[in-house]
């Protein structure tokens, strides 16, 4: 695997716990911890059902895979299932982000230094600028791109033929993404939030991996407030595990589970004290809604992107907010797990 330039998380967000986006130090460990086949990968079993007869198809036939698109929340195995499509197709991996790059030449040496089969991964591949974006047309459909030689009258285009190559593209807005880019797909998965069974066999797998000592009773408990995200849930065994070394036995139980996340100030629901600092100012401030995004990320002090992408897909879900033409507005389940009277 190459890894030409990896995105980094959002800014201003280092200290939350169950911030959802990749933390540097984490990287490593986290890699230590993806699994490597499509069999070891737990959830998401439409796109895995789908992935598997694509592959099997695309080996039969030696040609490389179709272009994949995943979309969806942060830490939910976007990367890692790039990975897994490299390793199962017996190919090398390189990844890189959409900021990364910055002109068309840089996105031209990256493709002409693809091998037959290759799998590209671009992460965040809404934020490609439009002219690195033109380079991946001719590129995805025809395995060719244009390079502009000398310039003015004597200017002239020269097509360079690549090798047959997969692009797998992650997004957590796919309504960024262009027409022209996302028609290009031929394969395109919604990635969906983890079950808390499936985060609680994924808990305990990398508790065998880390060495942690686990029942399952903690081991459930520590899913239900993941958030559904297996990210989320890996980092929270960490540093469960650390409390339980340093001030209980080393095992973790519901109880010792429980301690240290209310501690932490992840609460049943797996909501901290920014989701909570959100509700209670749609309610307590806005009276319940309808309140407009831009007033409210001003009123928590927050990007309206970062609150848009990060905060609200885990609120929706779980139904604590709703969307509504005219803004967003806190719903019944919302007052119940604050505590707060219902007007009226």
């Amino acid at each position: 695997m190459v890894r030409v330039q990896k995105g980094t998380g959002l800014n201003g967000m280092k200290n939350r716990i169950i911030e959802t986006a990749l933390i540097e130090e984490e990287s490593k460990t986290e890699v230590s911890l993806r699994p490597q086949k499509l069999s070891e990968y737990i959830g998401q079993e439409k796109a895995k059902e789908s992935l598997t007869i694509y592959m099997e198809a695309a080996k039969e036939r030696n040609d490389a895979l179709d272009h994949v698109l995943f979309y969806g929340p942060p830490g939910l195995g976007k990367t890692t299932l790039a990975g897994i499509i490299a390793n199962e197709m017996g190919v090398h991996l390189k990844i890189t982000s959409g900021p990364a790059i910055e002109k068309p030449g840089e996105m031209a040496a990256i493709l002409n230094n693809l091998q037959a089969g290759d799998v590209l991964f671009i992460d965040e591949i809404h934020r490609l600028n439009r002219q690195v974006e033109e380079v991946l047309y001719p590129a995805m459909e025809d395995f060719a791109i244009d390079i502009m030689i000398g310039k003015g009258p004597t200017a002239r285009s020269v097509r360079l033929t690549l090798p047959e190559f997969t692009l797998v593209g992650a997004t957590t807005r796919a309504g960024l993404l262009s027409a022209p880019l996302r028609d290009r797909f031929g394969v395109i998965h919604h990635l969906e939030f983890y079950t808390v069974d499936e985060l609680k066999v994924i808990i305990l797998h990398s508790a065998r991996i880390l060495g942690v000592e686990i029942d399952e009773t903690g081991a459930v408990e520590l899913a239900k407030r993941s958030r559904g995200t297996p990210r989320l849930a890996n980092r929270i065994l960490k540093r469960v595990r650390d409390y339980a070394q340093v001030r209980y036995n080393g095992i973790i139980t519901k109880e010792v589970a429980d301690q240290v996340l209310d501690l932490l100030g992840v609460d049943k629901m797996g909501l901290d004290q920014i989701d909570r600092n959100i509700l209670n100012t749609i309610i307590l401030k806005f009276r319940g809604g309808p309140v407009g995004l831009e007033t409210l990320a001003a009123s928590i002090g927050e990007d309206s992107g970062t609150l848009e992408d990060v905060y609200e897909p885990y609120l929706l879900k779980n139904g604590f907010l709703n969307r509504t033409p005219k803004g967003r507005m806190a719903t019944e389940d919302a007052y119940h797990h604050l505590g707060i009277e219902i007007p009226g």
